[in-house]
């Protein structure tokens, strides 16, 4: 038998089982009694692609979980930055409720009453011309890619098939194969070749080299976040940020500013690069920009560059949907009239001050980041096993992300209180003091 009848005759086989109530329904399975049991039922049945901490979370309000068990946890890696403005914000929930029975989707081969709505919004809140929308942070970095390549050749005049980008060392914007092509992880770029050429790595927070890479008149584009959020919430010198955007302005090369993480209030402001008060070409946004309610992204840029694009050069079946548009009107709402920006800001002075004054010194390097997204750097010597740490943490009530062999980020939602910071620093300061390998 051929492969091909194998697998027919085995969906035949299922099909009549499941016609026959052999086969169990939806409807009739069972739920899991405890963490321990999603777990194992969760890994037997799911790609092996991630190690979550052992935790079950059935229910998350404001900066606050709740395990299947009942036990209360603060949430501070905050789905990854997305959850500014925390769990379940009643503000984002009623505007999906209210569009859901409303109209959710539409596809773009027709208009619909909510784009032209978030896009004037966003292009008069960030000065830019031109929205291209979106589902996912990766569709971002890859579409701003598209863009810079084809102004490349339709504006620089870059020999056909020779344009080039530059990236930074230990930059994360994604998995995708265009994605992991520019990473210097070997987790994500071993073993998944061939890459997509046309790439160039650079240091990260060294202009010189930045300098050296942009001479080469077939790069179009540099593309880096203004704070490395994956790798630990790396900060750049201050000065880098404006000397990117006048060596991009010098070479003619387009700066692709990646706010996917950073972005919407996480630092301490609304953009990262306004520390330095730059105008990158093109801001990618995402994550927060939903509240963690929804997928949506976002790239903005002037005319001159976005135009490049014509009907039928890019698309996404889901991207600007009437759903996500509504969702994405809340969500800025609520950062921007709720003062999650300052509260960023204030919030983290406080974060990194505290821990540094209270971390055992043996134990602690350094407290970096800026806002809300942080990290501390241990000492391995001192804290041979960070997963250890984190499970520490887990018992005493905090949700937080180890970060290769020796450190953690922390990236609580930004209506975070001061009282609630405290706390959160105590489970922190406690529980890293009295850790023993």
């Amino acid at each position: 038998m051929s492969v091909l009848q194998n697998r027919s005759s085995q969906l035949l086989k299922y099909t009549r089982l499941f016609n026959n109530g052999s086969v169990t329904r939806l409807s009739s399975f069972i739920p899991a009694k405890s963490s321990a049991e999603v777990i194992q039922r969760e890994k037997k049945v799911s790609a092996n692609n991630y190690d979550p901490s052992p935790v079950v979370i059935s229910r998350g309000e404001g900066i606050f979980m709740w395990d299947v068990e009942g036990k209360k946890y603060y949430d501070f890696v905050g789905g990854f930055a997305t959850l500014n403005q925390g769990h379940c914000h009643p503000k984002i929930i009623k505007a999906l409720t209210d569009q859901v029975g409303k109209l959710h989707h539409t596809s773009r081969a027709i208009f619909h009453d909510a784009l032209y709505e978030l896009n004037e919004f966003l292009s008069n809140q960030f000065g830019y011309d031109k929205v291209l929308n979106m589902n996912t942070g990766v569709e971002g970095g890859e579409s701003s890619i598209k863009i810079a390549r084809k102004w490349g050749y339709r504006v620089k005049k870059i020999p056909s098939n020779q344009a080039q980008v530059v990236f930074a060392h230990a930059n994360f914007w994604g998995r995708t194969i265009a994605a992991i092509s520019a990473s210097t992880d070997p987790n994500s770029f071993d073993e998944f070749g061939p890459h997509v050429p046309g790439y160039q790595i650079v240091p990260y927070d060294d202009l010189g080299k930045l300098e050296q890479a942009l001479r080469n008149p077939n790069v179009c584009a540099f593309m880096v976040e203004p704070l490395q959020g994956e790798a630990g919430a790396v900060v750049p010198s201050m000065g880098y940020l404006k000397g990117v955007r006048e060596l991009c302005t010098k070479y003619n090369v387009l700066w692709i500013d990646d706010e996917v993480q950073a972005g919407l209030g996480r630092t301490g402001k609304m953009l990262a690069v306004d520390y330095e008060d730059v105008k990158p070409d093109l801001l990618i946004l995402g994550k927060a920009l939903s509240g963690g309610v929804y997928p949506i992204s976002a790239v903005l840029a002037n005319s001159e560059i976005m135009d490049v694009l014509t009907p039928g050069t890019h698309g996404s079946t889901y991207g600007g949907n009437a759903l996500a548009c509504k969702v994405a009107m809340a969500a800025l709402d609520v950062i921007i009239n709720d003062g999650l920006v300052e509260n960023s800001f204030k919030m983290g002075e406080i974060f990194r001050s505290e821990l540094t004054a209270r971390l055992d010194k043996e134990k602690m390097v350094q407290v970096r980041g800026r806002g809300l997204l942080n990290a501390i750097v241990l000492n391995p010597s001192a804290v041979k096993n960070i997963y250890k740490l984190n499970n520490e943490l887990k018992s005493n009530g905090m949700i937080t992300k180890p970060i290769g062999a020796s450190a953690l980020r922390f990236s609580p939602a930004l209506i975070i209180k001061e009282t609630q910071l405290r706390e959160g620093i105590d489970i922190i300061v406690d529980t890293i003091n009295a850790h023993v390998n």
